[in-house]
């Protein structure tokens, strides 16, 4: 399926802060990012479609405060949701942030594929672990990503996703190593990736 996207044709669509500025439908649907402020979401993109700037990273963590719609190739969207869990960002900025985030996943009927972006190591942090059963409990297609797979040594990478795995209480496997900075991961996500998204028609 992927050899018939073209991924270098990729472009932001907008970036919403209410159900009313969600784009138009497309046939694959929304592939949605969550994870907390300094995951590396916009990395994430960059890194899979193989462009350095077409998600801007931001040196300051939680301060994207809109959901940010790429279309790829008119066959589908990345959605980055906001980042949550950053300490430093006010109540306020959390609790509207929060309400970005809860209005998406409660409206968008397009979402193919939830990504959890969880930093590989670490433990799940308390938003990590909610986030993880909110997906649960709307019954959609996910996968988690253990991201920064480059910041520890190989040799540790399956343990450390088990660790991760035990913690979330995942016994079957929808859970990968990921890294931004080595492209050696990019291929084997987006085989994962079309194989739940594939029988997609929206």
């Amino acid at each position: 399926m992927k050899d018939n996207i073209n991924l270098n044709n990729a472009k932001i669509e907008i970036s919403a802060t209410n159900k009313k500025q969600y784009p138009k439908s497309l046939p694959l649907g929304e592939i949605v990012l969550v994870g907390k402020s300094n995951i590396g979401k916009s990395s994430f993109i960059n890194s899979m479609l193989n462009r350095k700037k077409l998600a801007r990273t931001s040196s300051e963590p939680g301060k994207t405060r809109q959901i940010n719609f790429y279309n790829i190739d008119d066959m589908f969207y990345f959605v980055d949701l906001p980042g949550y869990g950053y300490s430093k960002m006010s109540k306020k900025d959390q609790l509207e942030s929060g309400k970005y985030i809860e209005e998406y996943l409660e409206e968008s009927k397009d979402i193919s594929l939830i990504i959890l972006l969880i930093d590989i190591r670490h433990n799940p942090t308390n938003d990590d672990i909610h986030m993880y059963n909110y997906i649960l409990s709307k019954n959609i297609p996910f996968i988690i990503l253990c991201n920064k797979a480059d910041k520890i040594a190989k040799t540790k990478v399956e343990a450390k996703k088990d660790e991760i795995k035990k913690i979330l209480g995942i016994s079957y496997s929808t859970i990968y190593e990921y890294s931004s900075i080595k492209k050696e991961y990019v291929e084997p996500t987006w085989k994962n990736i079309f194989n739940i998204i594939k029988d997609v028609e929206k």
